[in-house]
């Protein structure tokens, strides 16, 4: 995975970023600017909905409040689904989990997977922070990529505790609203650590090889989800994952939304449920592959809910 495609996945994959900070801090409002065009959708059959909400997992202070639209979403359903579980995100064995899938269970190490040339320049970078890579050495490269574009993200102001999951999560519990998750944490992580070590790799040399770039993709990635940009988002970031890194693609993103859509179609099909907001990244969401395409073709009715777009 190049930069890009990791920092992208801050917009597809809840887990990893989710334990970045250890205690979640609200919104502060006073210095607030609205999201103008958020990334939702209402599914419908006959008799009830499904709202698709895409989110950005780390966001800034000053990404909130949320619109509207999102409000009158989360009023009008009477259960909220996320990626996973809001119970076992805070769930002691979580980190443990994390920690497992993040290392090698066949006997290699960094050193072993990443080429030479790509192992020099980030033991480099490590030195000039005072670490090494023998302190990551037993870190698969996605974890230590991760953690890269993480320090990135979080030096321009992204917070995970900001994320609209993590916001959406607390304002769930408060309303006394059951919540649950679209698959558990094992199998969250398990497309990560799936990922063939060649894609891997990929992203730590690219990474390196122009760190500054990482910023200004993040800083557009962010800006299109601001606003709310269907476009720019999938031409640069689905389409860009699915050709360059097609084997991450297909596991981050195309198999989940497979492995997602029998649970979605039971919200619609079992009028018990009443409606239901689900809030996934939003890279989810996008293209032929994407939940709303997938939902569409088995026949329900998909509109976008925005007060300020061009429909």
């Amino acid at each position: 995975m190049t930069c890009k495609r990791l920092a992208l996945l801050l917009c597809a994959l809840l887990l990893p970023v989710a334990h970045a900070a250890q205690q979640p801090s609200p919104p502060v409002a006073a210095a607030a600017t609205p999201v103008q065009r958020p990334l939702l959708w209402k599914v419908s059959d006959a008799d009830n909905a499904v709202y698709l909400l895409g989110s950005f997992h780390l966001l800034k202070a000053d990404d909130y409040p949320l619109p509207a639209e999102i409000d009158r979403a989360f009023d009008d359903s009477q259960q909220v689904l996320f990626e996973v579980d809001p119970a076992a995100m805070t769930a002691p064995e979580t980190m443990t989990k994390m920690q497992h899938y993040m290392g090698y269970d066949n006997g290699k190490s960094l050193s072993q997977v990443l080429p030479k040339p790509t192992l020099e320049k980030l033991n480099t970078l490590l030195a000039a922070g005072g670490g090494s890579v023998q302190a990551v050495e037993q870190q698969e490269p996605w974890a230590v990529n991760l953690a890269l574009v993480l320090s990135v993200s979080q030096a321009l102001g992204f917070r995970p505790e900001l994320g609209m999951d993590r916001q959406l999560m607390e304002r769930t519990a408060k309303a006394g609203k059951p919540a649950a998750g679209l698959e558990t944490i094992d199998a969250q992580l398990q497309a990560m650590d799936s990922i063939p070590y060649a894609e891997q790799s990929q992203g730590i040399d690219e990474f390196l090889a122009d760190p500054q770039k990482a910023i200004h993709q993040l800083n557009d990635m962010h800006a299109w989800w601001r606003a709310g940009d269907v476009e720019k988002l999938d031409s640069g970031m689905r389409a860009d994952m699915a050709g360059k890194t097609p084997e991450s693609y297909r596991l981050l993103d195309v198999q989940r939304n497979l492995n997602w859509l029998p649970n979605i179609q039971s919200r619609l099909d079992g009028v018990k449920f009443g409606n239901t907001l689900i809030v996934v990244g939003a890279l989810h969401l996008l293209g032929n592959d994407g939940l709303l395409e997938l939902l569409r073709g088995k026949g329900y009715k998909v509109e976008r809910v925005c007060d300020r777009c061009e429909l």
